[in-house]
């Protein structure tokens, strides 16, 4: 008798287990959405959120459990290499207090659903804020990003409500960018050669409409790049026309883009390298630094931003080469620009 009672114990706690292991495995064509239409109600209770707050998850600080208390529902998809996600989570009635949350473990066709997880990639969470943020407004959508370089992983997301929610209809949006196959070539990069003479501001004309959309970004936010996070890179997906410039040794050069039309949205960046450095995005590895400038996405405190761009580079004891880029934001492809190059 007593064997057969630990045989229940042990098959009820199984049972338990597996009814908090359930994942909807989602298929998401590289550089494609696809929406999920699911309800809170046939999801799992989790009587345990210890593990969201541990420091190897870091998805939420302990103080935020209420917000993660209702059923949860599960999905999991794949990341490619060189790809980026972004999910968004849509309660049907505008009125439903949800939230979102999700983590990136390294690939697996079978991932460890919580509470049994205790570590991963990285984790991410959004719910209903505490109190309002400056410059920001939230509706009833839930919002998180996930990215990969070299390795492919497969993230978890989790879709859950507070105060112990049981029912509620949703969507969740997934939207995936990844690095264009090699099968489609690169279109030839439109490069100029301007020079900089010191102590004088020189003007060069230009228009996006020259260039070209540069098919792979992810090079940007490398961290021997650091050009800009690839949450940025639709700041940076329109045309683009590069600058090639030379900055010599205990310089500053300030660097101006000008928009003929206030109402175009441009972006700029430069890269400062080696002298004798020939590559140039998206091959380019490493630089010594590189700055960029973009639309803000919501106001700076005691500034303003107009529809110019600027950046500032300096050299100590070494000449370098500056490669300055001018897109177009959001898709952008033509425009006429002055972009002025000022050397002390």
């Amino acid at each position: 008798m007593k064997c057969i009672i630990t045989l229940l114990i042990a098959f009820t706690q199984t049972s338990l287990l597996m009814a908090q292991s359930q994942s909807t495995f989602v298929e998401i064509n590289p550089n494609g959405t696809v929406q999920i239409q699911n309800n809170l109600s046939s999801g799992q209770t989790l009587d345990n959120l210890t593990w969201a707050s541990n420091s190897s998850m870091a998805c939420w600080p302990a103080t935020q459990n209420a917000k993660f208390n209702g059923k949860h529902q599960f999905h999991h998809f794949n990341l490619p290499p060189h790809a980026e996600v972004e999910i968004t989570l849509v309660p049907d009635d505008p009125n439903q207090n949800m939230s979102l949350y999700g983590y990136q473990v390294p690939s697996t066709s079978s991932p460890v659903l919580p509470p049994a997880i205790h570590a991963c990639t990285s984790c991410e969470a959004d719910h209903k804020w505490d109190y309002p943020k400056r410059g920001k407004t939230q509706d009833h959508t839930r919002h998180i990003f996930f990215n990969s370089i070299e390795n492919s992983y497969t993230v978890v997301v989790g879709v859950t409500g507070p105060e112990g929610l049981e029912e509620g209809g949703y969507s969740l949006n997934l939207t995936m960018k990844s690095k264009v196959p090699n099968t489609i070539e690169q279109a030839p990069l439109t490069v100029y050669t301007a020079e900089a003479v010191k102590g004088k501001t020189m003007a060069y004309e230009g228009n996006l409409a020259d260039g070209t959309p540069l098919l792979d970004l992810s090079w940007a936010a490398n961290s021997s790049m650091a050009c800009w996070p690839s949450t940025q890179n639709a700041k940076f997906n329109g045309n683009h026309v590069y600058f090639l410039v030379q900055l010599p040794a205990q310089s500053e050069m300030d660097i101006r883009l000008v928009p003929s039309d206030a109402k175009a949205n441009m972006s700029l960046f430069a890269i400062q390298d080696a002298a004798n450095n020939t590559a140039l995005p998206p091959d380019i590895l490493r630089c010594t630094t590189c700055e960029a400038d973009h639309k803000w996405d919501y106001p700076k405190r005691g500034q303003t931003q107009d529809h110019t761009r600027s950046v500032h580079l300096n050299s100590t004891t070494s000449d370098y080469r500056v490669v300055v880029g001018v897109s177009g934001a959001e898709g952008l492809k033509e425009g006429s620009f002055i972009l002025e190059i000022t050397l002390r």
